[in-house]
């Protein structure tokens, strides 16, 4: 219907029809009110009809929050399975490179080690609900040496420019994702 998204419909909605409806309505009161409390009421309204949209947007952010926090008090964090000790230049080349290790589609032969990363999205769209599972594993054997799971909510805010909020559990400012030194021990020089 004329060419525009369900997001274009809603920035329409939220900055255009909320605000005349608003206005029309506490013009009205005011205009058939008979007293100074009936037009204090009109803009009463109109106010409240103006917010309407940031408490249902703040509502929903909220309730998907709490539903990360729960998801991640379950199962979230890191685990290690098993710690490998490598040799000094083994480690420092692998922390040279931030610890990106390929995926188990991009392995060469040479390769020890390879990443897995699972994404399942809860919700998909203008709010995103996601948990990412990360796994090391070694590629002789197949053994996953370590995990990382990750709950995030982001967007679901009022349309506009400016960036979408987020909500991340485990908290990647207090339990960075590098999990990698966790599973992965510099080993003695020889």
């Amino acid at each position: 219907m004329l060419g525009l998204n369900y997001l274009a419909w809603l920035g329409i909605l939220v900055w255009i029809v909320v605000p005349a409806l608003a206005w029309l309505t506490a013009w009205l009161i005011r205009r058939r009110a008979r007293t100074a409390l009936m037009r204090g009421m009109g803009v009463g309204v109109g106010l409240a009809i103006l917010s309407a949209p940031w408490l249902v947007s703040s509502g929903v952010k909220a309730y998907y929050d709490r539903q990360v926090r729960e998801l991640c008090a379950k199962d979230g964090g890191v685990r290690v399975y098993e710690t490998v000790r490598l040799p000094a230049d083994e480690y420092d080349q692998y922390a040279k490179r931030n610890w990106m290790f390929p995926d188990k589609q991009k392995i060469r032969l040479s390769g020890n080690y390879y990443i897995e990363t699972d994404r399942h999205f809860y919700i998909k769209g203008y709010l995103n609900f996601v948990r990412t599972h990360h796994r090391i594993i070694r590629r002789i054997d197949g053994k996953i040496l370590g995990e990382s799971i990750r709950y995030g909510r982001a967007g679901g805010d009022l349309p506009g420019p400016w960036h979408h909020s987020s909500y991340m559990c485990p908290d990647p400012v207090k339990q960075p994702s590098n999990f990698e030194t966790e599973v992965f021990v510099r080993g003695e020089e020889q």
